[in-house]
């Protein structure tokens, strides 16, 4: 079973509940913080526990006792300045892992120079989906560690008749096929084995470079 993980969302706005909210529902206990009781009062029966509090107060975050949490998101809205000493304070006070909501290329440098872990731009990274997803047929997802690897699902058309040892994708194109689904199921299953057979109208998911992807014809 997987550590369940201590929290905090500082800024419950859309992205910040919704991230703590998901959360939440993996089994994690999160904490929030904002200063907008609106923002506080639909969190309150979902989040662990929330505080009403200015988060750009080092003494208010030390109360809260944000220095027993794991991990903490900075999700504050347009101020790169309450971004920034938000995520400075967080530091100070000993937080491990601390990833913080960006707004623009200039506040991303910043906060890598302030010592954060990670930083989302989810404006950038929704518009990116959304244009692959229209210009490559099948595409599911970016890998985070490289921006080039993407996850694509591959229907059989040509490919029919085959099994995956004589496709041989590993080895020809350094792509790796991780789950399979016949035509005739709903549901994917995963770590196929060499030897299963495809027919036509079978849907493959497949690891791989997105140029080496644009290259097949299942």
């Amino acid at each position: 079973m997987n550590q369940t993980l201590q929290a905090g969302v500082i800024g419950l706005g859309k992205f910040g509940y919704k991230f703590g909210k998901t959360l939440m529902e993996l089994g994690h206990t999160v904490v929030g913080i904002d200063v907008d009781p609106d923002n506080i009062k639909r969190a309150q029966h979902v989040f662990s526990q929330v505080f009403q509090a200015d988060a750009t107060d080092k003494t208010a975050l030390s109360q809260m006792g944000v220095a027993d949490l794991t991990h903490v998101l900075v999700s504050v809205g347009d101020s790169i300045a309450a971004s920034a000493m938000i995520s400075m304070y967080l530091k100070e006070l000993g937080v491990p892992v601390v990833w913080v909501k960006a707004i623009n290329g200039d506040h991303e440098k910043l906060l890598h120079k302030i010592g954060v872990d990670e930083v989302v731009m989810p404006e950038h990274l929704a518009a990116k989906q959304l244009a692959n997803r229209m210009a490559i047929p099948g595409f599911i997802e970016h890998l985070p560690f490289d921006r080039e690897m993407v996850i694509k699902e591959l229907v059989i058309e040509q490919w029919a008749g085959k099994n995956l040892r004589e496709m041989d994708l590993t080895n020809r194109y350094n792509i790796q096929v991780i789950a399979t689904r016949s035509a005739q199921e709903s549901k994917f299953k995963f770590i196929p084995k060499a030897d299963q057979r495809l027919e036509k109208g079978d849907v493959l998911v497949a690891i791989g470079h997105v140029e080496e992807m644009g290259k097949l014809q299942p």
